[in-house]
């Protein structure tokens, strides 16, 4: 049973540039002394100046190598996925050695360890009373936040967005660091954002003008939480900035198995912490997914997620009114090929979906976008490009240094089935489906 794993896919798995080049060298069977693969797991020998054992999970495509490279996954493991992509009868089918099944055994354990303490939680919980004390006294120092929060913004709509600075973003910054040690923090990410608005495009008054009013909205709500229902107090929580621990996600979230679509992923960074945003479509279900996963500097994210793949998985999604963050519970088969279209027929029925999600939660910031037969289009006179819908409406894309020739290209002027991120503006592109195969656009 060979896997379907393609090249573009393993050059997504790279941590950098070099080490995606170094896996190209190494991916002929002739560096190879021992390649194998059955049900759930790839392995290799390489040989380089020792011989290196490399073993890949294929549900999860989690890779471990004995060479001393801190890069995960290092060259010896692309080059054996590589390998796999470019010659795949090179690698037969049969059992797996010793050094495999220890770490595939090892690999369950752990697993099991972890679903058993997600849905059962820590064995030692602290006091009540102290959990209690903890949480009043974080709320008061939120509110007191909050308070000086309210009053800045009262300053700084009194005073007109006219008399912001046309560089500086020091007070944005300033107020996010107050927010910092009220322990909002998700307050603080807001006003970061907001810091690069002022007088980067010409109706960026009414762009920062309605994000203070969101800011404002959940600055009220929070003060009264008590008149939301629970799942609309999460959300608000959250977005605020009080976090939830992956079991107690488990505990109270919402699990959802599914057929699930990897369409897209990109990479972002604050200070210096990285973000993964990874975008997942239900088959059978119809609903969209963000996983969000966080690395230091150069360290690598946890899991990996093969774009332009389908899974069987099970997911739980975050507590919320209309929840769209979620992790991954169990992916017990094997990544496939996505077979078959997806997304609405025109821009009109996913901006209907788009008003639905904000109906119910208000702060939302993107959304994922399905469309079917889709065409993009380069308008040389605003030197801007669009994506048209199959009755000819259009959006505007998101302005990029790369610009968009490879969706051209992989158009070629004819239909094809979108997926990108909306974020109220413009289009960002993830990926496409061209001929049953999906290509990834960042």
């Amino acid at each position: 049973m060979n896997i379907h794993v393609t090249v573009d896919q393993v050059a997504k798995m790279a941590p950098d540039v070099s080490v995606a080049n170094a896996g190209r060298k190494l991916s002929l069977p002739k560096n190879w002394k021992t390649v194998g693969q059955n049900a759930q797991a790839l392995w290799g020998e390489c040989q380089g100046s020792a011989l290196y054992q490399v073993r890949i999970e294929l549900s999860t495509l989690t890779t471990q190598c004995s060479c001393p490279s801190r890069k995960i996954p290092c060259k010896h493991s692309l080059g054996l996925l590589y390998l796999c992509a470019n010659t795949p009868t090179a690698i037969a089918t049969g059992e797996p050695p010793d050094w495999v099944i220890s770490w595939l055994n090892k690999r369950s354990a752990i697993q099991q360890q972890k679903a058993t303490l997600a849905t059962q939680g820590p064995t030692k919980k602290p006091a009540a009373s102290s959990t209690q004390k903890s949480t009043a006294k974080r709320q008061e120092k939120i509110l007191q936040g909050i308070a000086q929060l309210d009053l800045w913004l009262e300053d700084l709509i009194r005073n007109g967005l006219g008399s912001l600075d046309t560089h500086s973003t020091t007070i944005w910054h300033q107020q996010a660091a107050k927010m910092v040690d009220a322990q909002a923090l998700g307050l603080a990410q807001a006003l970061r954002t907001m810091s690069a608005i002022p007088h980067a495009s010409p109706d960026w008054t009414e762009k920062l003008l309605g994000k203070l009013g969101k800011l404002a909205l959940l600055s009220e709500s929070y003060h009264h939480l008590e008149r939301f229902a629970p799942p609309l107090q999460e959300d608000i929580k959250l977005l605020v900035g009080w976090t939830l621990k992956e079991a107690e996600v488990h505990e109270r979230g919402e699990h959802v198995s599914d057929d699930w679509f990897m369409l897209g992923q990109q990479t972002s960074e604050v200070e210096r912490n990285r973000v993964q945003s990874t975008w997942l479509y239900g088959k059978e279900t119809g609903r969209s997914a963000q996983i969000l996963q966080f690395a230091y500097a150069s360290a690598p994210f946890a899991e990996n997620f093969p774009l332009g793949m389908q899974q069987r998985a099970e997911i739980v999604y975050w507590p919320g009114n209309d929840p769209q963050r979620a992790l991954f519970v169990r992916r017990p088969d094997m990544p496939q090929a996505i077979q078959g279209s997806f997304g609405a027929e025109t821009l009109d029925a996913f901006f209907a979906q788009v008003a639905t999600q904000l109906a119910k939660q208000p702060w939302r910031e993107t959304f994922l976008c399905l469309l079917q037969s889709a065409i993009p289009i380069y308008d040389s006179n605003q030197n801007r490009w669009y994506l048209s819908d199959q009755v000819g409406q259009a959006v505007p894309l998101v302005e990029t240094a790369n610009e968009h020739w490879k969706l051209l290209a992989l158009s070629g002027g004819h239909p094809l089935d979108f997926a990108g991120e909306w974020n109220g503006e413009a289009l960002l592109p993830l990926g496409v489906l061209v001929d049953h195969t999906t290509y990834h656009l960042l």
